[in-house]
């Protein structure tokens, strides 16, 4: 009898071991080696090797990738412009959030031959979702409660869908292998076959990816490797919004972003986020400021809150949601070195409204306004806004595309917008007056 052959691999990072280890020495994670068995079988390859050859990059004929076109114009935005064929797409998030409702809502709008493999839900419970979701439904969705990837791709085989969607990949197993599903070694040889079955038949493939406690998704590093897009779906469960950020894309940009609201239907696009992102104030109150930021190509305006007071417990703090809190900390020693403004002694939180999260530079200066307006107790006219980065010096520094920034606040109907005078902004005539500043203490002067 042949002697079983085993290994161990890392749950973590998907590193392989001849023998146990305390400590993964690959990512340093202690206790996350488990044993799986090891079979080696001969692979089969789909095309004929022995055809090709060596080629001069010049003699590359280049064809554009053809695209499907989805319902969800927020998704076509996020994958560059469609579902390229033959593509492998992996869409993570935490649970609850909207993943399978995305995908079904999906399948249920498209005018094509889907084939929709759960391994989580019954058909029945999918069919309830299905109700709920939409009236419409596609004749041609068709559902498969099944575990077994040999079984999902012969059947996929056998109807030749338009795309598949996999929901999701730590619940498939290979007969290949003995471990149980989830384990690396399993996660590899599905989706291994699975992006086989896409390149040979030139299938779009969407799957479901879990995701740990740190927001990674959960088994290899080496699967988002493999495929060739990666979505993250997040957002804050108290808040209405989910926001779809692309981490990879073979096939487009991945500073786009898909922004939806979770209604009793489903996900619901939100065309323009800037209207709804904004409070309607009624009365002015200080902290609050509006801030010109770019997702991708996508102007947005968001409300920044600051709150300023004493420190009652001696130590200040420091809070911050949606906005990097060591950026919050230099900005408030930038104010206090260049513009002399007393904030040691000071606690300050802050807050970007309907739980949006951003990296943008050009926030600053919406930031720093909000802190000297609470500070001050001076209320900020609702007519303006702002796009600028602070610099170490106390310098606004020019921020990226300010023409679409500017004619977004436009749009909206502001009246007056801060920017840095080092800005190239186009000799053309705006319905907004554009103030240009040079340092935090003429900004100071000239708002308050």
């Amino acid at each position: 009898m042949a002697k079983v052959k085993t290994a161990y691999f890392c749950q973590n990072c998907g590193t392989q071991y001849p023998q146990w280890l305390g400590q993964c020495k690959n990512c340093g994670e202690w206790n996350t080696l488990v044993e799986e068995i090891v079979e080696k079988t001969p692979v089969k390859s789909f095309t004929d090797r022995s055809k090709q050859h060596i080629i001069n990059i010049i003699e590359v004929e280049t064809n554009e990738e053809p695209r499907i076109k989805t319902p969800s114009e927020e998704l076509n935005r996020v994958l560059g412009g469609g579902i390229v064929l033959g593509s492998v797409t992996l869409i993570g998030g935490e649970p609850g959030i909207g993943k399978s409702t995305l995908l079904l809502q999906l399948a249920l709008k498209m005018k094509k031959k889907i084939l929709y493999v759960s391994g989580e839900e019954s058909a029945s419970q999918i069919k309830m979702r299905a109700d709920r979701l939409t009236e419409l439904q596609n004749p041609h969705c068709y559902l498969f409660t099944e575990t077994s990837v040999e079984k999902i791709l012969h059947e996929a085989k056998k109807l030749k869908p338009d795309f598949v969607i996999i929901d999701s990949i730590q619940t498939l197993q290979s007969q290949l292998i003995e471990s149980s599903p989830g384990t690396v070694s399993q996660i590899r040889e599905c989706s291994n076959e699975i992006i086989k079955y896409a390149k040979e038949s030139n299938t779009p493939v969407f799957l479901v990816g879990h995701i740990t406690k740190d927001g990674q998704i959960a088994g290899p590093k080496v699967l988002e490797h493999m495929v060739d897009v990666v979505l993250n779906f997040d957002g804050d469960r108290n808040h209405l919004f989910r926001l779809l950020r692309a981490n990879k894309n073979r096939f487009g940009s991945t500073s786009e972003i898909g922004i939806y609201e979770m209604v009793s239907q489903g996900l619901k696009e939100i065309k323009n986020p800037s209207e709804i992102l904004i409070t309607k104030k009624f009365e002015e109150l200080s902290g609050n400021s509006v801030a010109v930021t770019l997702e991708g190509n996508r102007p947005m305006l968001i409300e920044i809150q600051a709150l300023v007071s004493t420190a009652v417990y001696g130590t200040p703090q420091r809070s911050c949601t949606g906005f990097d809190s060591k950026r919050l900390n230099m900005l408030l020693a930038v104010l206090e070195k260049r513009a002399g403004f007393q904030l040691g002694a000071k606690d300050v939180f802050l807050n970007i409204t309907g739980g949006i999260k951003t990296d943008d530079p050009a926030l600053d200066l919406a930031v720093v306004a909000s802190v000297l307006s609470s500070n001050e107790d001076i209320a900020i006219s609702e007519h303006f806004c702002f796009a600028g980065e602070i610099g170490l010096s106390g310098e606004i520094r020019p921020v990226s595309q300010i023409e679409q920034r500017i004619s977004e606040a436009e749009k909206l109907g502001y009246e007056k917008i801060f920017v840095s005078n080092l800005n190239k902004i186009p000799k053309k005539k705006f319905g907004i007056t554009i103030v240009e500043v040079s340092k935090i203490e003429d900004f100071h002067e000239y708002l308050f």
